[in-house]
């Protein structure tokens, strides 16, 4: 009996009807859930018992992604004892603040100690700190290019874009619909910088998540029968410096601040 991995296996199996009965956003999230054990398929209204008496017992249920994520903090921080901070600062486009590394996230300054613990004047949250560490270990140290690419376009984008595009350009693209002026404010408070492109485009701004993986955000507002258009691109060099597991990581992170600050803000 084959089981049922990841969350476009259950995803097939659901109504694509984004309906929300189920307390999710989405169809696809809601099979994220399921994955995570955080859901079961009957909390689906739509799909009928036999469906879901057939196939729950063919349902791989992952540890509590709280829990992954505090099992790959733990291993990243044991990893960076490895690591030379003298000789890394130039390859990270880092600094040395006495015996930590001191790395600008999104306009803030980042410490990491030789144990792998992060300090800042900002909260540190965990979609931060795993990319954070991750680009520490594994950022090749080369220079942007200034080419972009969509996330799809990456050499290992395809295998995370059916989660980018609903849970990070389509989200980013209703927060920046509904309050425009208050996106654009909060990504330069982020430390956006704006972008020469030859994207046509009302607002383009590029956000360092890391300083070797920028992030350029290109906002197009609806005018008239023309329905508005967000795009996010990437670096050519972005999976050189940092694996797509945490470009997509720390993507969603942004996101998901940005969108309870616009709840906040009404």
């Amino acid at each position: 009996m084959s089981l049922l991995q990841n969350p476009l296996d259950i995803y097939k199996l659901l109504p694509k009807s984004n309906c929300k009965q189920c307390q999710t956003p989405s169809c696809l999230a809601f099979a994220a859930a399921i994955i995570n054990g955080q859901k079961n398929l009957a909390d689906c209204p739509h799909l009928d018992s036999n469906i879901t008496e057939r196939f729950e017992i063919k349902i791989h249920k992952r540890v509590p992604l709280e829990q992954q994520q505090e099992q790959l903090l733990e291993q990243l921080q044991r990893e960076i004892a490895t690591i030379d901070f003298y000789a890394s600062a130039e390859r990270l486009g880092a600094s040395l603040s006495g015996e930590k590394l001191k790395i600008k996230c999104l306009g803030k300054d980042f410490f990491i100690d030789s144990d792998g613990n992060i300090t800042s004047d900002c909260h540190v949250i965990v979609w931060l700190a795993l990319p954070l560490l991750d680009y520490v270990l594994s950022c090749a140290g080369k220079n942007a290019t200034g080419e972009w690419v969509p996330f799809r376009e990456l050499k290992n984008g395809m295998t995370w874009v059916p989660l980018f595009e609903p849970q990070c350009e389509k989200v980013l693209k209703q927060i920046a619909d509904n309050h425009t002026d208050l996106f654009e404010d909060i990504l330069h408070v982020f430390g956006a910088r704006p972008a020469k492109t030859s994207f046509s485009s009302d607002i383009s701004l590029i956000l360092y998540p890391l300083p070797r993986t920028p992030i350029l955000i290109c906002y197009t507002k609806q005018e008239d029968e023309l329905e508005s258009k967000l795009n996010v691109f990437f670096d050519t060099t972005a999976e050189d410096n940092l694996n797509i597991r945490s470009i997509y990581g720390i993507t969603a992170g942004i996101v998901r601040m940005l969108e309870k600050i616009a709840f906040r803000h009404g």
